[in-house]
């Protein structure tokens, strides 16, 4: 199985890039035959920006740019969408905020008719969180942060399309857990993506 991993970093050597590759190593090393692709936005230079080509897209008057088409293809030959990124004013990156905003686009991450009929069609494609956030999971509890993130995220985005979080991972602050610990849990759950998957 094939795991496409998307990073959002600007930074290559930062601790949000580390955690990506611990994850692919931790997918290559379970038991079966799995590869996994870590896909840098940054490094890629995905433009994030909703253009009038994804305006026209939306409305089923022309067909997605081919950036979008070749990043929903990536989606379509994995068998698992794994999201890691820092946590920004409690939610994603813009970066990956705009590769959502264009490549879950009506026609293919769902179809929304002209009488408001939705059809979700990302239903096969489950997905795993990684949130890497620079506060305590005390200051998360304490403001309803949690909540807040799962109800954007996993409700307002993967539901509407029928993709299933799976996993939702805070790497946080903590007295208690250093980062060797974090990248060890982050490797824990690439080896582990694929049994969580089919269970």
């Amino acid at each position: 199985m094939h795991a496409l991993i998307v990073v959002a970093h600007p930074d290559a050597q930062s601790f949000t890039h580390r955690v990506a590759h611990k994850l692919a190593e931790g997918v290559t090393l379970a038991e079966g035959d799995h590869t996994a692709e870590v896909a840098d936005l940054a490094a890629e230079g995905f433009d994030p920006r909703f253009s009038v080509v994804d305006h026209a897209a939306h409305n089923k008057q022309a067909l997605p740019g081919a950036d979008v088409r070749r990043e929903q293809q990536r989606i379509d030959r994995s068998d698992a969408l794994v999201l890691v990124y820092p946590v920004y004013w409690w939610s994603f990156p813009g970066l990956l905020k705009g590769w959502i905003d264009r490549v879950f686009a009506n026609g293919w991450a769902y179809d929304e008719s002209a009488e408001g009929k939705l059809t979700k069609r990302l239903v096969h494609l489950p997905v795993h969180l990684v949130a890497i956030g620079g506060a305590t999971a005390e200051t998360y509890d304490r403001h309803g942060y949690f909540d807040v993130m799962k109800t954007q995220i996993d409700h307002g985005i993967f539901d509407y399309c029928g993709a299933r979080v799976v996993t939702s991972e805070f790497l946080l602050e903590s007295g208690q857990q250093d980062r060797a610990a974090q990248l060890d849990a982050a490797r824990d759950l690439g080896r582990a993506l694929f049994s969580v998957v089919t269970a």
